[in-house]
This record gives C-alpha cells, structure tokens and sequence, in this order.
C-alpha cells in the first residue's frame, strides 16, 4: 500500500494504490497492524477525506470542506434518486452509514471540541501534513476508531460480508416456514457452541471440585461441616490475609502482587470461606477467572486507590455526598431512596462502587441512633413509596437488629415496597436460614406491601446447590428475587451474560439491570467500553426469549442516576481523544422535566480491549461489529 504526493497549483493532491481493500480485512489483522500500516490503512479508506486534509491551508478550512463532503454523503443516503454507488447498498448498510456520518459530524464539531478539551480534527490535519509530533504519539487506538468510522461512512461494514451463516433459500422447494426454521436452527446451533463454553456452579465437575475445595479449606480452619453451615462461622473466618489464600490456592504472580500491594497500604480484602470453595486450587485454569477477580485486587487497583486518597481527591464516583439529605439516605429519585443499614460486607468486592466508604468487618459498627433518624426522616416524607435497604450488606446484620429495622420500616404506610440489597445467596447462602426466612416473611404483605431481594450473580459459576437452596427458600415463601449484573471484562465474552441470564432464570432469579461498570480510575482493569455493552444488549440478549432478557442496560451518571443505554436519546458520543477514548456525553433521566446539566464520561478504549480479548485467546472477529455500536 504506497501513497504519494503531487502539487498541483499550490495544493497537495494524493494518488493511493488501490491494491489495499481496508474494510477485507479481519479485525484480527487489523489490531495486529504496525502504526504505519494503520496510517497508510485510514487514509486508504477514504481517499478524499485524505484529500481535503492534506489540501487545507488550516484546521478551519479543513472542518469546512469536511462538512460539506459529509453533508453532502448524507443526501446522497437520504435521496432515493442518488445515482451513484451508494445507492446500491442495503437499507441497512444506509442505516448504519448515516449514523457514523452522524458520529463523525460531531466529532469534528467546535462545540465539542470545547467541551472535551481535545480535537480530533486538529490531529487528523497534521498527521495528514506528518507533523513530527503527531507522527510520535498517534495511538493504534485512536487511528482504529477513526478508521471504522471512515468505513462506515462509505457503508462497508465487513460483519454483515463475513455472514455467519448463509442466506435461506427460497427456490429449494420447500415451504418458506421450513427454509426459514431451518436456518434459524442453524443460529440456534450456532448459540450453543458459544454457551457450552460456560460451565456454571451446577455442574456435577463443578461440584465434585467446590467439595474438595471446601474439604481443604475445613481442613485448615480445623472446622466441622456443621461449623461450615454456620453463617457466624463464615463471618469470624471471613479469609483477608494473603497468607491465607496461598495456604489454601495456588495464586498467579499478577495476584500475589495485588495482595501484597493491599497489606502494604491496608486495602481491605475479605472473602468468605464459602466462596473462596467455588476458586480453582491450581491457578492455570481460567475457568474461574471471572469469580477470583472479584476479590483479588491487582496492584493497579491498589495503587490508583492510594494516590486518589494521598491526593485529596474525592472517591465519592457516584456523587453521593450530594444526594444525602440526612446521614444514612442517599436518593436520586423522586420516588426511591437508598437506606444505608451497614457499611462493610462480608465479602468486598473490587469494583464496588462504594468501595470509599466500606470499612473492614473488624472495624465496623452499627450505629442504631442514626438508623432510627433516617427513617424517621423517611416517615416524615410521603413521596417515598419505594426503599431499597443497603450498605455495605444488610445481611451480615443479625436477625434482631434486622427485624428491628423492618419493623420500623413497615409502619411507615407509604412505603409500598422495600428491596434488600445483598450479595448473601451468592457469598453465604447459609446465612438464609428457615429462621431468617421466617422472620423476614412476617414483613412481606401481599397487596399492600412487597418485601423483595436484590442480588449480584455475576457468573454461572455462583449458583451452585448452596446458592441454589438458599433462593428456593425465599422463592418458596413468596418472594421475588432480582438481579443486578455489573458488566467487567472478566464477564464480557460472547454470549457469557447470555448463559447467567438464562441459568438465573431456571433457578428463579430475575434479571434486573446490567450496568457499565463505574468509571473509576482504579478499576481500569474491570471496565469494559459502552459499545461492548450495547452489542451484547443487540445481538446476544435479544436472542433469549423474552422472559429471560428482563434486565436493561444502564449506565449510572454521578448524582443523577441511571441513564438506558439502549436508548440513543440519552447520550451520545461528542469526541475521539488522540488516546482513542471515546467522549460520551450524558443526558439525564430529568432532561425533558429540568434543565438539568449533561455529564461529560470519557470511557476506555475498544482498541484496548479487543487487545486485550486478543492476548487472552479470544476470536476478535466475532465482535467486528463494536466500533458501530454508538
């Protein structure tokens, strides 16, 4: 692929060898290209782009002659009368076409560049003029957004070349509800070579290994299996020294390094004994990579935690100090408020939202005085019909002081529902006793008042017969259970979220919300890029019947709450960052009632995930179709 330059009458015209076809490579050849190469590659893929770039006498002229080449490729796929090559295409390759003519439009916007602090624009002009600079620190990832894009816009979108099955055919003779039940059993086939990668807790190798897992762990606490089904024994024996795991597992040197960054700086790890059984001994398998790094921090992790806190900044992501109306209640919404019950769980997790606040279990008390304030307050204002008790985790509390709080909570006659938020059915089931089931039942009134739980399964290996038992409990005496995903790398694959839906449903859970993971600076290792998400939403969930895709995409915007990532109204993106991170600004659920302020989220790169996929033996080209997920 060779590029040259001619002067003709003081402007820079260029000539590309048309050898090169851009949008017939694999995503798979593409991230594995030299910088050079994905150079030379986008200004391949849109000669006249190059064209105008290298033409301009400057960055202004450069944004004009772009909007009047993108304007002008936008009629052209709205005209049905346009006689060139793009009529030819697929309503829907027009579709996605106009989009990126859309995206593209925007990021070259100086309104946007105002905003985001960097222009694109401006980047692309002299690296088209080869500006040393530019030449230096141009990122494959930034070269890769914009080269989608520079497909996209010419309407050569390679997912929908590479079909992954064929076509029906219509002519074979048959009826077409045959033809077309044929080729739906072939996607359906298709599905399942994808799910069966996914091995969940209820497998009797799963079993036979969470079982010998739990005999060593008995083993070394010198315990009982009656102690092992003694919630007060899992609390005492919550494991949160690094010694303490290599006693029992073998750990990677990436989370040796985590844990020892933890004791150095006191950065809580806890873990239940129950849930350390469900780890693999040996730590080559990645079976269980997903349930360990839950709970086993990396060193970034640690390390971006002890700068935030040495710097002063707040770790508050999700602004919560600015929807706290009394210590306690935090509330975003009209209707619905968060009751802060406890502030430590038995089991932390790394890419906790409220990881700033949650102390270890050794150094947590309740406070029953402020509790008893902050519902008041609730008694005392009528708008709040919907409660949702948390923490940390309410569960860890004992039965008393947990009636104590439902008690007081069920007087309150316009509260029509209360929601208990905690991961216990998935790091303790024991802890959900006949007992506890028993009294939690007496707080549950059907027709006035719904006493329900709200859980975090976060892969097919969590629900094992424990887990499994402790749901059936609840779901025996009337209650309902939903699910709260928050989508990480570690969860991300093809059709993974797909398998823990359909399992959660088999075993009476419901799916609720999937939520991008916060953007945190220390959990950049859990933190998969919106367009992930989006594709997951399209092209994997809505696959599953409609009983089993009831969760819904949100992305939680600071202060104000969650946004519907499916619906395009709510955001969009306003920037690519010379670092290929998308700008994404945020509209808030309140936008058509107040002038509410967007919020500004810069999110982590698709290059650098893909990579990342890639290094872990992943088929990037089953997500070609990412960089058009907006």
């Amino acid at each position: 692929m060779m590029m040259k330059n001619d002067n003709t009458e003081g402007k820079t015209a260029v000539t590309l060898d048309t050898a090169a076809r851009p949008e017939q490579l694999t995503l798979k050849k593409i991230i594995r290209l030299e910088q050079e190469e994905l150079i030379e590659l986008l200004w391949t893929t849109d000669r006249q782009i190059y064209k105008i770039l290298i033409s301009s006498i400057n960055i202004h002229e450069a944004r004009n002659s772009l909007f009047k080449y993108l304007n002008g490729l936008e009629r052209c796929y709205f005209n049905i009368y346009s006689d060139n090559k793009l009529k030819n295409l697929h309503d829907l390759e027009k579709r996605h076409a106009k989009n990126c003519v859309r995206i593209l439009k925007n990021i070259i916007r100086t309104e946007n560049e105002n905003l985001a602090g960097a222009s694109a624009l401006a980047f692309l002009w002299k690296l088209a003029h080869k500006r040393p600079r530019q030449m230096a620190t141009v990122t494959k990832s930034f070269l890769c957004e914009l080269l989608f894009l520079f497909l996209g816009i010419n309407g050569k979108f390679a997912f929908y070349r590479d079909k992954l099955l064929p076509e029906p055919e219509l002519d074979t003779g048959e009826k077409p509800g045959i033809v077309r039940s044929h080729f739906l059993d072939a996607y359906a086939e298709h599905i399942r070579d994808f799910v069966r990668r996914y091995t969940d807790g209820l497998d009797p190798a799963i079993v036979k290994k969470n079982r010998a897992m739990k005999k060593r762990i008995l083993d070394y606490f010198k315990a009982s299996e009656k102690d092992w089904h003694d919630y007060r024994w899992q609390l005492k024996h919550v494991i949160s020294k690094r010694k303490t795991i290599e006693d029992l597992l073998e750990l990677t040197p990436e989370e040796r390094e985590g844990l020892e960054a933890t004791e150095k700086h006191g950065v809580p790890v806890q873990i239940t004994p129950y849930y350390l059984s469900l780890f693999n001994p040996k730590a080559s398998s990645g079976i269980d990579r997903t349930v360990r790094a839950q709970v086993l921090p990396n060193r970034q992790y640690v390390e971006s935690l002890i700068k935030a806190i040495a710097s002063g900044k707040d770790l508050d992501f999700m602004g919560e100090h600015s929807t706290t109306p009394i210590d306690g209640i935090t509330r975003r919404y009209v209707q619905v408020l968060i009751l802060k019950a406890f502030d430590s769980c038995p089991q932390i997790c790394v890419y906790c939202q409220r990881n700033w606040e949650l102390k270890s279990l050794c150094r947590t008390r309740v406070n029953r005085s402020k509790l008893a304030k902050a519902i008041e307050w609730v008694e005392k204002n009528e708008n709040i019909v919907d409660l949702l008790l948390t923490g940390g985790d309410p569960l860890t509390l004992d039965n008393s002081f947990l009636e104590w709080i439902l008690k007081r909570l069920s007087k309150i006659k316009h509260l029509t529902r209360i929601r208990i938020s905690t991961r216990i059915p998935v790091t303790m089931p024991c802890r959900i006793t006949d007992k506890f089931v028993r009294m939690v039942s007496r707080y549950n009134d059907f027709g006035r008042r719904e006493l329900c739980f709200v859980t975090h399964y976060e892969s097919p290996l969590e629900m094992t017969p424990e887990s499994l038992a402790a749901i059936k409990k609840l779901r025996a005496a009337g209650f309902n259970i939903y699910n709260q995903q928050v989508f990480t790398y570690y969860n991300s694959r093809k059709f993974e979220t797909f398998a823990l839906r359909k399992l959660l449903k088999r075993c009476g859970v419901d799916p609720y919300y999937c939520f991008n993971t916060k953007g945190k600076t220390e959990t950049k290792a859990y933190r998969v890029p919106i367009a992930r998400l989006l594709q997951e939403w399209t092209e994997e969930s809505r696959l599953l019947p409609g009983l089993d895709r009831t969760d819904t995409p949100v992305f939680n915007v600071p202060t104000l709450g969650k946004s519907y990532l499916q619906s395009w109204q709510d955001h969009e993106i306003i920037m690519v960052m010379p670092d290929g991170r998308r700008v994404y600004r945020f509209y808030p659920w309140e936008s058509m009632l107040s002038l509410t302020e967007p919020y500004l989220y810069t999110d982590v790169p698709i290059y650098h995930y893909l990579k990342r996929l890639l290094d872990d033996g992943e088929n990037v080209n089953d997500y070609y179709s990412i960089w058009y997920y907006f």
